[in-house]
C-alpha cells in the first residue's frame, strides 16, 4: 500500500495502538503549531518504525505542546529492506545529502567506513540518524533504517557476512557498463561499498578484488563526486538486481 502524501507525517517513539494518547516532542510540537498552524481535531499520520502508520488527531494544545490520540491503522508496518549501505563519511552538507538519497533508495542499514582517504573521520550519528528520520517522513517510509557507528575499512570486510555480495563502485574498472557484473550476480543478500572523495586507495582496490563475495563495478565513463556515485549505483543495482 502507498503512502498517503497528503497528510503530514511524523515520526514518534511511542507505542501505537487504537485511543493511545502522547505527547508530541518539543520540536513536532512546534512545528504543528506554529508552521503547520493545526488545531485542535486535525488529522496528522504517525509512524514509529515497528507497527506500521496510523492516523492520529490532535486531542488537546497549549501554546508549547500537544497532545495526539492515535485512531486507526493506515499502512501494516513492512519488513526492513535487505540492503546494507556501506559509505566513506563526507562533509556535512553533502553527507545529509548521501543519507537521504539512501533511505529513500531502499537502504536498510547504513554503515559508515573509515577508508585510507577519508576526510571525516568521526561523523556524527545522531545527525545521521536525524536525517534517516527526516527523509522516512518525507518519503513515506515504515521501515526505518538501522544507523551503525563508524567502522574502519579492514574490520568490515573482515566481519563481512560472506553469504551477502558486497558491491563496490571502481572508479580504476577497465568498463564503463556496469550491468555485465550486476546480471551475474545472483545471490539476494546485497551491500554496497561507495568510497570517499579521493576514491579507494590501491591496496583498498587490491583487497577488495582478492574477496570472493565482491564484486567491482564501474559508474559510467565520468569521474562522478562521491554523493553523486552513491546515488548512481543505488539506482542501477536496484534496476537490476534490486527491488524496482
Amino acid at each position: 500500500m502507498r503512502a498517503n502524501y497528503k497528510m503530514q507525517r511524523l515520526f514518534v517513539p511511542d507505542d501505537l495502538a487504537p485511543d493511545v494518547e502522547f505527547d508530541a516532542g518539543q520540536q513536532q510540537s512546534h512545528y504543528l503549531l506554529h508552521v503547520l498552524r493545526l488545531g485542535e481535531g486535525a488529522e496528522i499520520l504517525v509512524f514509529n518504525g515497528r507497527g506500521g502508520e496510523w492516523s492520529a488527531a490532535i486531542a488537546a494544545k497549549t501554546k508549547r505542546s500537544v497532545r495526539l490520540k492515535v485512531s486507526a491503522l493506515q499502512r501494516p508496518q513492512p519488513p526492513l529492506p535487505d540492503l546494507v549501505y556501506c559509505f566513506a563519511p563526507l562533509k556535512q552538507g553533502r553527507l545529509d545529502y548521501l543519507v537521504q538519497k539512501a533511505v529513500e533508495m531502499g537502504a536498510g542499514v547504513l554503515q559508515p567506513v573509515i577508508t585510507q582517504h577519508t576526510q571525516v573521520a568521526k561523523p556524527s550519528i545522531d545527525r545521521l540518524r536525524a536525517n534517516v528520520v527526516e527523509a522516512a517522513e518525507q518519503c513515506g517510509i515504515l521501515a526505518v533504517p538501522q544507523v551503525h557507528e563508524a567502522e574502519k575499512f579492514d574490520r568490515l570486510l573482515i566481519g563481512w557476512d560472506t553469504g551477502r555480495r558486497l558491491i563496490f563502485c571502481d572508479e580504476d574498472a577497465s568498463t564503463n557498463n556496469p550491468l555485465a557484473a550486476l546480471q551475474a550476480v545472483k545471490e539476494k543478500k546485497l551491500g554496497l561499498l561507495v568510497g570517499p572523495e579521493g576514491g579507494f586507495s590501491d591496496d583498498e582496490r587490491k583487497m577488495l578484488r582478492a574477496l570472493p563475495f565482491v564484486t567491482a563495478i564501474p559508474l559510467g565513463p565520468r569521474i562522478l563526486r562521491a554523493d553523486t556515485a552513491a546515488v548512481a549505483a543505488l539506482a542501477v543495482m536496484q534496476a537490476t538486481v534490486g527491488d524496482w
